[in-house]
């Protein structure tokens, strides 16, 4: 099973630039969109039937332009949950889930805290949620793909300057050490399990031709569970896409 998680930054503004096209070509059988930016009623449906995803799942928030997640698949899963249960964030379309037998893949939109001193302890909050919620979600589905936007690097090998950034939101000491407590939960990073050594980035500010320099952040996981680590065949990014500012990441496991 070969699944991709992309932050869009907009899907209708992604799929004007060839999204469809590239996700027929990479041939893949889930994809977990974040930042999808849309309403059901907006979702561009011919466009990625072309790519062959009739199965469509989609979370958006309340605030139109705003945020979203969204799960597509070529089979159909078994169940799909949307949301957390939790109206604060729930209200922000931040988490759905596909369970496919006894696998759950999510599709998760962790806040930014970029904007100020409100949406950052917004976020915090948020990551002590997420975090009970799937550790709780781990005794009924113990099989957990956990796909999405963090929004925060972890370690040094992970952001391009970690000096200059260490005050900045997504690199903050007590971001990165919410990551290590997740990870000990637990959890795995699919990426740096496979590739310990391997520095490569998934975000790009828009500003400095950052992209261009490759002075990027990996702030975009596969994080998956302990009984999906002997699963683990491939955790690759690709960052030739270019729909967004973030490039998507590939995860294969053994079906």
């Amino acid at each position: 099973m070969k699944i991709i998680t992309y932050n869009v930054n907009g899907l209708r503004a992604a799929a004007s630039k060839g999204l469809s096209e590239w996700l027929a070509q990479e041939n893949v059988d889930v994809v977990c969109f974040q930042e999808t930016k849309l309403q059901p009623d907006q979702y561009p449906t011919e466009m990625m039937q072309a790519a062959g995803f009739d199965n469509y799942y989609l979370f958006s928030a309340e605030k139109k332009g705003y945020s979203g997640v969204a799960i597509l698949t070529k089979r159909q899963p078994d169940h799909v949950e949307y949301g957390m249960g939790l109206e604060e964030y729930d209200r922000e379309g931040r988490f759905i889930r596909a369970d496919y037998g006894d696998l759950s893949i999510v599709s998760v939109y962790h806040p930014s805290g970029t904007s100020g001193d409100e949406r950052q302890s917004f976020k915090m909050g948020w990551l002590e949620k997420f975090q009970d919620y799937v550790v709780e979600l781990r005794k009924s589905r113990p099989n957990l793909i956990l796909c999405g936007d963090y929004n925060i690097c972890h370690e040094a090998i992970d952001i391009h300057d970690p000096v200059r950034n260490a005050t900045n939101s997504g690199f903050l000491p007590e971001e990165r050490e919410w990551m290590t407590r997740f990870l000990n939960a637990g959890f795995v990073d699919s990426f740096r399990f496979l590739h310990p050594d391997k520095q490569e980035y998934t975000w790009w500010s828009y500003r400095f031709n950052s992209r261009a320099k490759n002075k990027g952040w990996r702030i975009d996981y596969c994080m998956v569970t302990e009984g999906v680590r002997p699963l683990l065949k491939d955790a690759r990014i690709l960052n030739d896409a270019v729909h967004s500012d973030h490039c998507p990441m590939l995860l294969e496991i053994a079906d």
